[in-house]
């Protein structure tokens, strides 16, 4: 599932495109993606001018001039297509499609339909089931140690468990979970109410961090991820534990430490890739 760099990705891609331009024509494909489509979806759309366009967690929103906002999310393999020819033929699974009053076409494709959309009044926003309960945002200014140690208080179960929680932070995945743990040299098996003080604030700032060159990075493609322009992203490249099982990490091996060796195990369903050397 794309994560908060990818979405990141796709909002900076889609700003020059949609921001500040007008929808000429929506046509939706089919009723429903993930969840029905909001009725009469399409012409509540057409001529509206897309004021900015943000990010929140996992959710792009799209502000319209009319006191509504668009709110996209891609699942586990939707992404929005930035056309060259607006006449381009159509895509398989290219299920809502978008012009512009520049002539420029936008179309949201997703194989899998686990993406969604809805028009939510900009007012209704902050209490939306959505919306209502999301942690803070990773990359605020005031994401920092303290803030992260108050949102893992009393929680016994594991780090990576309650990172995965939206509820505490906001955006993160499995990928930057494991990555951010690495770097901040922390299990993913310690209990989450542990990590207070100096640990908070590793591990405040190595979110921070693998989220920033992520996003620098376009973003990681895995299997259905691409840029809006169609490009991959290549933080994939940059992993230091995620899907290296049985290698040796970047930290051991520039310390000459050939006898590491990254370790993978499930929780919560999920793969979880750590060294056991470093994090504790």
């Amino acid at each position: 599932m794309p994560e908060l760099p990818e979405v990141e990705t796709t909002r900076r891609g889609l700003l020059p495109v949609l921001a500040g331009h007008t929808l000429t024509r929506v046509e939706a494909r089919v009723p429903a993606l993930r969840f029905p489509l909001p009725e009469d979806f399409a012409n509540r759309l057409a001529d509206r001018r897309i004021a900015a366009i943000h990010r929140r967690a996992k959710f792009l929103l799209m502000e319209l001039d009319d006191g509504e906002t668009l709110v996209a999310h891609l699942g586990m393999s939707g992404r929005f297509r930035i056309l060259q020819d607006a006449d381009e033929d159509l895509e398989p699974h290219d299920h809502i499609l978008f012009w512009t009053d520049t002539g420029r076409a936008v179309r949201f494709n997703d194989p899998r339909r686990f993406g969604y959309m809805d028009l939510i009044p900009n007012d209704d926003l902050p209490k939306h089931a959505w919306f209502a309960a999301l942690g803070p945002e990773p990359l605020h200014d005031d994401f920092t140690g303290p803030v992260l140690a108050e949102r893992l208080r009393g929680r016994s179960g594991p780090i990576k468990t309650a990172l995965l929680n939206q509820q505490v932070v906001a955006g993160l995945g499995n990928i930057y979970v494991c990555e951010a743990l690495y770097w901040a040299g922390l299990s993913p098996r310690r209990r989450a109410g542990t990590i207070r003080g100096r640990r908070a604030d590793r591990l405040a700032a190595a979110i921070q961090r693998v989220l920033k060159e992520a996003i620098a990075a376009g973003g990681s493609s895995l299997r259905d991820f691409r840029h809006a322009d169609g490009q991959l992203g290549y933080f994939q490249t940059n992993f230091a534990v995620y899907d290296r099982e049985g290698r040796v990490c970047p930290r051991c091996a520039d310390a000459g430490n050939t006898t590491c060796e990254i370790r993978r195990f499930t929780q919560g369903g999920r793969s979880t890739f750590y060294c056991s050397r470093l994090q504790r």
